[in-house]
């Protein structure tokens, strides 16, 4: 990101589209076959009413929104704290925002705090986030 960073700044976003295909791929990867992610028949008898998208697959999308913000300041010195506010469903278009809250120097470099949010094409918020990160400056 370079020098540029100052607070109030709008991170760049992020668009990803939920499909079941996507859920069943994380489900594989991540070994959690939890019946509401991957069973349709099951879901649509719960008060869910459907299937949903792993938690840790819409983080990842958070997380990939802040790597193309950050680079690799993001693996390296990121955190991360999220609260989830609704599903992700099959058939849903998430778009991570965020906004630099805060620049602060210190002896370990500058440290960036930053407000994340990630909403469905509805505008329904489903997760909010604050992120801190130490960007390299060169």
């Amino acid at each position: 990101m370079g020098t540029e960073i100052r607070e109030g700044q709008e991170l760049s976003p992020l668009v990803r589209g939920v499909t079941q295909e996507k859920v069943n791929l994380y489900a594989h990867a991540s070994g959690d076959y939890n019946p509401i992610h991957i069973d349709e028949s099951f879901a649509a008898q719960t008060p869910l009413g459907g299937t949903i998208a792993h938690g840790m697959l819409v983080l990842a999308y958070i997380s990939e929104m802040l790597s193309l913000n950050f680079g690799q300041a993001w693996s390296r010195s990121g955190k991360l704290s999220a609260r989830f506010k609704a599903p992700a469903r099959p058939g849903d278009t998430l778009t991570v925002s965020g906004r630099i809250d805060s620049v602060q120097g210190g002896q370990a470099g500058p440290n960036v705090g930053c407000s994340l949010e990630c909403r469905n094409h509805k505008g329904e918020a489903v997760v909010t986030a604050e992120a801190t990160v130490q960007p390299d400056w060169d």
